[in-house]
């Protein structure tokens, strides 16, 4: 082969590579623009008077409507709902956390023929519809005092995610060498020595998976908590959103500004916990 001729494949080839590259750059571009569009137009949208019927791509920054953002916070009690919405998120992500991963601990240590009907009935509740079971649920909840209190829909969304969680934190234990457990036994440590300063420190990555999966799950969740959160003052933020949407489907402005309240939290949980999300779906794919 010549040297003119091995010149000019080598070229071919990195022309090629050169426009794969930016095919590859254009689509993400694209999904970029598709994924960040919604919320430029419920910027545009939280930040025109309710007369104003220009298109929300375009904003005038000469006539901002600061006015629908202290609405949505006074008026609509959105704040109000974003506190309650915390409270029920926190503790209902903390309860699927800690049961998730002492539970998934055994299971994935003792591989013995009890431990694999458990695991396959775990994963089954995961098929199971909530609302399929709404109405027994909430003759129940009527029953021990759980209606319009915070520890009832806490302890509900806590059972519906809890499958879940024992999945992916039992994938992620199978992958931890069983020899770390060895060494901490030979120590003299007991089993949940063994579990709380040997194995639970390296969950983080599944923890913050975990968390995100949950807490954005609880706080978007709409169904269960328009039924046991009845009372307008323990309402979560995605019923209070919804009512707030209804009662100003007339002005779109204050109702984006209530909805962008309402997505801002998770976004910045998102953003700070990124890194760990990612590492612990790859850990427990590849398990």
């Amino acid at each position: 082969m010549s040297r003119n001729s091995k010149l000019s494949k080598e070229h071919t080839a990195a022309r090629a590579y050169s426009r794969g590259r930016w095919a590859i750059y254009l689509f993400l571009v694209i999904v970029c623009i598709c994924q960040l569009l919604p919320f430029y137009l419920a910027i545009t949208t939280s930040f025109k008077p309710s007369d104003d019927l220009s298109p929300s791509v375009v904003m005038r920054t000469h006539d901002l409507a600061w006015s629908n953002w202290s609405e949505a916070i006074g008026e609509g009690g959105i704040l109000h709902a974003v506190l309650n919405s915390a409270i029920v998120t926190v503790g209902a992500t903390f309860l699927v956390c800690v049961l998730g991963a002492a539970a998934a601990y055994p299971l994935a240590r003792r591989m013995t023929r009890w431990n694999k009907y458990v695991s396959a009935f775990i994963l089954s509740m995961m098929m199971i519809p909530p609302m399929s079971i709404m109405v027994p649920l909430y003759s129940f909840l009527v029953k021990i005092g759980g209606i319009n209190n915070y520890w009832g829909i806490i302890l509900v969304l806590t059972a519906l995610k809890l499958p879940l969680s024992v999945f992916l934190y039992t994938a992620f234990i199978k992958a931890i060498p069983p020899a770390i457990d060895e060494a901490g036994a030979l120590d003299g440590a007991t089993h949940l020595q063994v579990f709380g300063r040997l194995i639970l420190p390296m969950l983080k990555p599944v923890t913050a998976t975990v968390i995100i999966m949950t807490g954005s799950s609880v706080w978007n969740e709409y169904a269960l908590s328009s039924y046991i959160l009845t009372d307008p003052q323990a309402q979560t933020i995605a019923p209070r959103v919804a009512s707030f949407f209804s009662a100003n489907a007339n002005n779109l402005g204050i109702a984006a500004a209530a909805a962008l309240i309402a997505a801002a939290p998770i976004v910045v949980a998102y953003m700070f916990l990124q890194k760990y999300f990612i590492a612990g779906m790859v850990a427990g794919s590849v398990k």
